[in-house]
């Protein structure tokens, strides 16, 4: 960002941009009647305002004659600035207008990994279909790095698993989705339905590292379902990589619902069993800035979205 120089002020008044206007038009046309007409201004109301400009300035800018009229020497190089002054103030104006508009300029999303790659296909076709100038730029992050990004104004929405309990980030709720278990085929518990969550007591369960919050989810069914600890000997990155271990015959894993059908299909070695009702659940949401200047645009982002995933197998909420 470009410093202020608050030592050394400006000699004279400083000018309006009416006067600037002006003067552009006088250099432009050569001609008082032509430039007052091209800005809609009078020719008396133009002199004067070339005037107060030169006596801002202190400098000459025209040379008139009973003819024509020319610019001086300044008046030649102040013209370029001039130029470029109110092409920077009607560039400032249009992003003001940008700005008071809905659904438009950019849009910095974090996204955390257990829901990126499942949910985003759904928010770019909405993006895209319902909101064609808005720019999507979508950062995947683990969640401790996405609330920091939105606390400090790097990100303005976040889509991820709540409840966060974090002061200041106000959650706007899509929707819940179940857990299944993933299993190897030869498993004794692969492709059930109506599986006890007391079963996971004595599984040999695998995790995502530290870090991802999904981890933490599993860890909490696995203490609902009364298992005291969960000694992990393996873990992984990613939900892909998790699946294949589980295909490789190392474990069982949970995955959400959303995750199945891409994760499941990679590998003829998977079977899906699901945990009887109340299966164990997580919440999906955006999170925002309590307060952010354009939370109703979030608000409406949230309500669309709720219907964009209708199709998914979640229960909106």
């Amino acid at each position: 960002m470009r410093a202020i120089n608050r030592g050394k002020q400006p000699s004279g008044r400083q000018p309006s941009l009416a006067q600037l206007r002006a003067f552009a038009a006088v250099a432009e046309h050569l001609h008082f009647r032509d430039a007052a007409a091209a800005i809609g201004m009078s020719q008396p109301a133009l002199s004067g305002a070339v005037a107060a400009l030169e006596e801002a300035l202190g400098v000459k800018l025209l040379e008139r004659t009973t003819r024509k009229v020319l610019l001086s020497p300044a008046g030649e190089r102040l013209a370029v600035r001039v130029d470029a002054v109110l092409d920077e103030v009607e560039a400032l104006m249009e992003e003001a207008d940008a700005v008071k508009a809905p659904f438009t300029g950019a849009l910095r999303l974090g996204v955390i990994p257990t829901v990126a790659p499942y949910l985003l296909p759904t928010v770019i076709t909405l993006v895209h279909d319902a909101y064609p100038d808005l720019d999507l730029q979508v950062h995947e992050e683990q969640t401790s790095s996405l609330l920091e990004g939105l606390t400090a104004g790097r990100l303005d929405l976040l889509l991820l698993a709540v409840p966060l309990g974090m002061p200041g980030v106000t959650e706007l709720p899509l929707f819940d989705e179940d857990f299944v278990l993933v299993t190897p085929l030869d498993h004794w518990l692969g492709g059930r339905e109506g599986i006890p969550r007391e079963a996971l007591k004595e599984l040999n369960l695998l995790l995502l590292d530290e870090g991802h919050c999904l981890r933490d989810q599993a860890l909490d069914i696995c203490r609902e379902a009364g298992r005291a600890d969960a000694p992990v000997t393996t873990t992984a990155a990613g939900l892909s990589t998790l699946v294949q271990l589980v295909a490789g015959g190392l474990g069982v894993t949970l995955l959400p619902r959303t995750a199945v059908r891409v994760e499941t299909t990679r590998s003829n070695q998977l079977l899906t069993g699901y945990f009887a009702d109340p299966a164990p659940t997580r919440r999906i949401a955006l999170a925002m800035r309590t307060g952010a200047a354009r939370a109703a645009e979030y608000e409406e982002l949230a309500r669309a979205l709720q219907e964009a995933v209708r199709p998914l197998p979640v229960r909106v909420v």
